[in-house]
């Protein structure tokens, strides 16, 4: 379960360790087995903490994590949730003994009934097929942008952000906008508005796109996300306005996208010249890259 766990055991087998009442709480479980020192040292280090975060550890054990987390930022909050009472006691206990209380919370909860709403840095060390389970909860319910720490264990396909393989690994990944589907936009080229009907294909942190502009269509090229960070190029032939390199930056907002757009112009009377524009981006039901085309010269 949260924090420390070597070993998943089944509804039952855990149930007879455990005792009455806890098989209804939660189906998978790992058996707790505190973190080593050192590699709770190293999970704090690797998430980055800042003022105003929030830790949230997802099996907290005995709350060690979130209490060293604390420790080493005076500007940080944290809370856990286990399934083992005795162990959120203890965690609650040890935040008081050590002037902590005040900034850290344990909870006897299920892991798949924690709100992870506040969270920014969300640490686990749980049997890979309880995160396999989690991963479409953290994916849903974290906001873009918070760090996802684990020991050792991995997210089963979804590939780790960054990585820290000292002495036994500790993984890291940021936890990605929603940017699959449909989107569009505008920008002021050749003298009138050019209309953009994009469609992006995410897997995790992983994007890829295309785009179409009137009759012409153009391949995203270098795209990247990180949490709510976007960015792509297109290369485009417009009529009346040529060839363009078109490097894009913005930042998801829910069903918009907002940042700005570089435009280098490679030919016509505008050859080498360079225009930044603002780029608004809007999800769309429906994508006007599907138009019936006709013959394009």
């Amino acid at each position: 379960m949260p924090g420390r766990r070597d070993a998943c055991l089944s509804l039952l087998a855990s149930a007879a360790l455990l005792g009455p009442g806890v098989a209804r709480a939660q189906e998978r479980f790992s058996l707790f087995v505190g973190s080593p020192e050192f590699i709770v040292d190293r999970m704090v280090k690797l998430a980055q903490l800042r003022d105003g975060d929030v830790i949230a550890d997802l099996g907290s054990g005995d709350g060690r994590i979130v209490l060293a987390a604390l420790k080493a930022h005076p500007n940080v909050r944290g809370w856990g949730v286990d399934i083992n009472p005795a162990l959120v006691a203890q965690a609650n206990a040890s935040a008081r003994e050590q002037g902590l209380g005040d900034r850290a919370r344990f909870y006897h909860r299920n892991v798949f009934d924690a709100d992870l709403g506040d969270a920014t840095v969300i640490t686990m060390w749980l049997f890979p097929e309880l995160m396999r389970l989690l991963r479409p909860k953290l994916l849903a319910e974290a906001r873009p942008g918070t760090r996802l720490i684990s020991n050792g264990f991995e997210m089963s396909g979804w590939e780790p952000d960054f990585t820290d393989a000292e002495a036994g690994r500790v993984l890291g990944w940021i936890v990605p906008a929603r940017v699959q589907g449909a989107w569009t936009w505008e920008l002021p080229l050749g003298g009138t508005p050019q209309r953009y009907d994009a469609l992006i294909e995410q897997r995790f942190q992983m994007i890829d796109g295309i785009c179409r502009v009137g009759d012409r269509r153009g391949l995203f090229l270098g795209a990247t996300l990180r949490g709510d960070a976007v960015s792509f190029s297109m290369d485009i032939t417009l009529d009346k306005v040529g060839l363009m390199r078109q490097d894009f930056t913005g930042r998801v907002r829910g069903d918009r996208i907002e940042g700005t757009v570089k435009v280098l112009y490679r030919d016509g009377p505008d050859y080498d010249k360079a225009v930044t524009h603002p780029w608004h981006a809007t999800r769309s039901p429906t994508s006007g890259y599907f138009r019936p085309t006709g013959l394009v010269k």
